[in-house]
């Protein structure tokens, strides 16, 4: 057996970094504009942040103590802190989810290469039929979109395999920053278009009148979703923290760099949305249909069109990679510590299982879309069991867990440092959080997803 060192992140800034590169992600550039456009605007905004606050930070703390105290792969720690009982299961079906995850999110990673490219060689100019046969074309294709799965998956790769100081921290210094440098150039530039202020309004005027049990429930499925809960990353970036890491502290920082992105993403795409008279509420279609047409339209001069176009896809590929990064990482550290081989040999066996699975749910699209579960596509079902049961399922359990069964002073040494924190209060309003209101608000998410709410 290969004997296994664990380290630690280098630098405070790798912890936030390396952690907010795994929250920040798809979720964030894609799915949170078009949720708020969906969902009120500002007022969405609004109860978005509060339910981060109530639900999302709460539960990353959770994850970062299982994570930390257990110093080993999801899997591991919750069966150290839980003493080998039942609650152990939960580390494994969070080495589960994240596996399963990272093979789908690995298509629509790939996805946007392929625009990247398309941006690049001047492919994504036409009417926006041409746009939308473009993406169905794309994606139904038996070839293109295995090969960018393959691309993406291969780049996670080599960054997984040179460990967590070398690969994971060094990437995470490098293309966080400059996420948030593209990020602040394109909204510059899509706030000084005509009539951008409309979008901005949109933004940041709420208009109380929108607020519905909907809207509720959708942020608050959002503030989870978004900062990649019961997915086994946290808990396994965790674990290479430090024991003078700040938890409490950790979290709200990286919740805040989650929103920032979420925000910064939302004035790219209201502004210029709203000067070509488009509402950006299209759903998933949003940044591969409705975002090249937009583009197009509201930046007229074909250089500047050519170059926000080809940024805003480099960011969009470059969040997708951060998140793709910790979601390898999960399954990663397990094989490395369960089975005793070495990390290469580990990231190399997990990057295999998530081609194969990629290019299965990739060919459901197309090829293989004849074949259905639960009347779903191959693709359409790792999302339904990925995102609506195994996820909440999850988060649910470990809120459950911790607030109910792990031992106090487990909890109070890891949150205080060994009692080294002046947090004393802070500690009793989060313990509250996981017991009372996270369990909540996490059964509201699942049974508003199945309608039952």
């Amino acid at each position: 057996m290969a004997k296994i060192e664990r380290v630690n992140f280098g630098s405070k800034l790798g912890v936030i970094l390396a952690t907010a590169g795994s929250a920040v992600g798809l979720g964030n550039i894609w799915r949170f504009p078009y949720m708020t456009g969906q969902n009120g605007g500002a007022v969405f905004i609004l109860i978005y942040v509060l339910c981060v606050l109530l639900l999302g930070i709460p539960c990353m703390i959770s994850e970062f103590i299982i994570g930390r105290h257990g110093q080993a792969n999801t899997a591991r720690a919750f069966r150290k802190i839980s003493g080998g009982t039942m609650w152990s299961l939960i580390g494994y079906m969070g080495v589960l989810t994240g596996f399963l995850i990272s093979g789908y999110y690995a298509v629509v990673s790939g996805w946007c290469l392929e625009y990247l490219w398309a941006s690049l060689t001047g492919q994504l100019q036409g009417d926006p039929e041409y746009i939308k046969t473009y993406f169905a074309t794309f994606s139904q294709d038996p070839v293109k979109p295995v090969f960018w799965t393959f691309i993406i998956l291969l780049a996670t790769y080599l960054i997984i395999e040179n460990g967590v100081r070398d690969g994971i921290e060094k990437a995470s210094k490098l293309m966080m920053p400059t996420l948030f440098i593209l990020l602040l150039v394109i909204v510059v530039a899509s706030c000084m278009l005509p009539e951008a202020e409309k979008g901005i309004e949109f933004l940041f005027k709420p208009d109380m009148s929108k607020f519905t049990s909907d809207v509720f429930l959708g942020a608050l499925g959002q503030s989870f979703y978004s900062m990649s809960i019961a997915m086994g990353c946290i808990c396994t970036y965790a674990s290479y923290f430090s024991k003078q890491t700040n938890l409490a502290n950790s979290a709200m920082q990286i919740g805040v760099i989650d929103f920032f992105v979420a925000l910064l993403a939302g004035l790219v795409i209201f502004p210029a949305a709203f000067s070509v008279g488009v509402n950006p509420d299209s759903g998933p279609s949003l940044i591969f249909i409705t975002l090249p047409n937009v583009f197009q339209q509201a930046f007229g001069n074909e250089v500047i069109g050519y170059a926000i176009s080809v940024l805003f896809y480099i960011l969009l590929s470059m969040a997708a990679l951060t998140s793709l990064m910790s979601l390898h990482e999960v399954s990663t550290a397990f094989l490395q510590e369960e089975m005793g081989t070495t990390r290469k040999r580990a990231a190399l066996g997990v990057t295999i299982g998530c081609i194969i699975i990629g290019t299965v749910c990739s060919l459901s699209l197309g090829a293989w879309s004849h074949i259905r579960v639960w009347g779903m596509t191959i693709f359409d079902t790792f999302d339904f069991v990925t995102g609506q049961l195994f996820l909440p399922i999850v988060g649910f359990l470990t809120c459950i867990f911790i607030g109910w069964f792990v031992p106090h002073k487990i909890v109070h040494d890891e949150f205080t440092n060994m009692g080294t924190l002046r947090n004393g209060t802070l500690f009793h309003f989060y313990i509250f959080l996981v017991k009372y209101v996270c369990p909540v608000f996490i059964l509201f998410i699942f049974l508003h997803q199945f309608g039952l709410l």
